[in-house]
């Protein structure tokens, strides 16, 4: 059974996705960018980093879980090597060892203008019972 998971008031009706899915164990997240909360997208890609993290982690506080539950993590950067070493110092911050797996991704171009990252993870659940926001329903 897939479960799907919503932060209130942020889903989009007119996108064909959830934003993350429980299936089992694990929930999976859909690749989330560095936009802010009205859409915009900062110039500063440190700030770019730190928003995708915050809504991963928003998302995840949804299933009441925390980033330390992320067992896997894609990244997809444009213009990776000119921003990699900013986006491993916010990794750095988000995350401690045992760190997540983890590959990064070069690419050409993301969906959303000016992006500079879209990151998707995977995080077990285990035996942790249904969150409130864990429905079928938006």
């Amino acid at each position: 059974m897939r479960i799907p998971v919503f932060r209130p008031g942020r889903a989009s009706p007119d996108l064909p996705l959830s934003p993350a899915i429980r299936s089992g164990d694990h929930l999976f997240l859909t690749g989330m960018t560095g936009s802010l909360a009205d859409g915009t997208m900062p110039l500063d890609p440190t700030a770019q980093f730190e928003s995708a993290f915050d809504k991963i982690a928003g998302l995840l506080a949804e299933a009441d879980l925390t980033l330390d539950a992320v067992s896997e993590v894609t990244t997809f950067h444009v213009d990776l090597n000119r921003h990699f070493e900013t986006f491993e110092a916010v990794w750095r911050v988000r995350f401690a060892a045992p760190y997540p797996a983890w590959t990064a991704v070069g690419v050409a171009g993301l969906r959303r203008q000016g992006a500079l990252v879209e990151i998707r993870a995977i995080a077990h659940i285990g035996a942790v019972p249904l969150a409130k926001n864990i429905t079928g329903n938006r």
